[in-house]
């Protein structure tokens, strides 16, 4: 039976299926699926587990074992065909026999960019490229952004009330959203690599920043922390627990070296950035973060936080949550601060944006 371009989706939706199970647990490698299929049927399966152990394709092809000859080969992602923590993908799959690969998009890491398709076709094998191309491009776009350009792929989350209020006039949030948008919430910080919050949030609501699901494989993001002066109370959670979640405080070189060295006597980390102590750069934030292969960040900041980001043109992706609430009050704070744009014909943009309901709440998730 003739391969059809729906048949080609089905089983391209069912890798991506597959490398999605992995999401957050790879980085600052993609994720990737992979099926190895003979006439209509799955014979082999796989996905990229963790990164330094072996790739989808391997898994579906070891699965597949000798009914991989001649069959073909649905991957999410190009096979690379280099020498790094693994070895090149490309040759397993020569080596296998297989006879066709569909790749949902190419590889942008510039190690592979091409080079993995040109040495199957060189090899014989006839490899076709673009199915589910956007999706596949979406279940990797943390990494897509993180090896083009070094610096995290960065999410803005807020959750106000109809009136834009993130809390009350007197400072009062708990909670704006119900508790199925909070669970959403945390299922984003089992996929992300760092959290993020300004030392307001920290003051104000004694966060712990972790992961609460109650699954048996959920991760904990890095906590990053700014705070110029080194303000964070040593009773915090935060502080208290930093022997059991990764935390990086980022401060300014004005800050106390004293308080700095209690801090990492109880496991933080203190990073130090030449800057006033009332702003800590976002872009010198996103650098140092990128230098420690985290390759995707989630900002969970009050209005300042959020503002500097959105207004030094770095977020990628915004999850705003919307209460059927009203607050009122003009000293309750809104989930922007800083000056704002002075027409309404500045104002940041959303492209390709969803709308989602949790319960009574409205998530509208969209890219800048």
């Amino acid at each position: 039976m003739a391969v059809t371009e729906h048949s080609e989706e089905k089983y391209m939706r069912r890798a991506l299926a597959l490398a999605c199970r992995a999401l957050g647990r790879t980085s600052p490698n993609p994720v990737v699926g992979a099926l190895v299929i003979k006439g209509e049927e799955v014979v082999g399966e796989g996905y990229h587990l963790k990164a330094g152990t072996p790739h989808a394709e391997v898994h579906a092809l070891q699965q597949a074992g000798a009914r991989a000859r001649g069959a073909t080969l649905y991957v999410t992602l190009e096979p690379c065909c280099h020498y790094g923590r693994t070895p090149p993908c490309t040759e397993a799959i020569i080596a296998a026999g297989i006879s066709r690969v569909v790749v949902a998009t190419l590889d942008p890491n510039p190690r592979v960019a091409g080079r993995g398709v040109n040495r199957l076709r060189e090899a014989g094998i006839e490899v076709k490229v673009g199915v589910l191309e956007m999706e596949a491009r979406r279940a990797n776009e943390f990494f897509f952004k993180y090896i083009t350009t070094g610096v995290p792929f960065v999410a803005v989350k807020a959750a106000m009330t109809l009136d834009g209020k993130i809390a009350t006039r007197s400072g009062d949030s708990r909670w704006i959203t119900g508790e199925d948008s909070r669970r959403f919430v945390h299922t984003l910080r089992n996929i992300y690599d760092a959290i993020l919050v300004g030392i307001g949030t920290v003051l104000k609501d004694d966060p712990l920043l972790n992961t609460r699901l109650d699954i048996p494989d959920q991760r904990d993001p890095v906590r990053i922390i700014l705070d110029g002066r080194l303000d964070i109370p040593l009773d915090s959670r935060i502080v208290a627990t930093a022997s059991q979640q990764r935390t990086v405080v980022m401060t300014s070189t004005a800050a106390d070296p004293g308080q700095a060295a209690r801090l990492q006597d109880r496991g933080v980390e203190v990073v130090w950035i030449d800057s006033s102590p009332d702003t800590i750069p976002p872009q010198e934030v996103l650098k140092m973060l990128g230098k420690q292969e985290l390759a995707s960040l989630l900002v969970e900041g009050g209005g300042q936080v959020n503002a500097s980001f959105l207004q030094s043109g770095l977020v990628d992706k915004v999850y705003w949550f919307i209460a059927p609430k009203i607050c009122g009050g003009k000293e309750a704070p809104s989930p922007v601060g800083g000056e704002g744009v002075a027409r309404m014909a500045e104002a940041i943009r959303l492209k390709s944006y969803t709308i989602d309901r949790f319960q009574e709440d409205v998530l509208i998730t969209g890219y800048l």
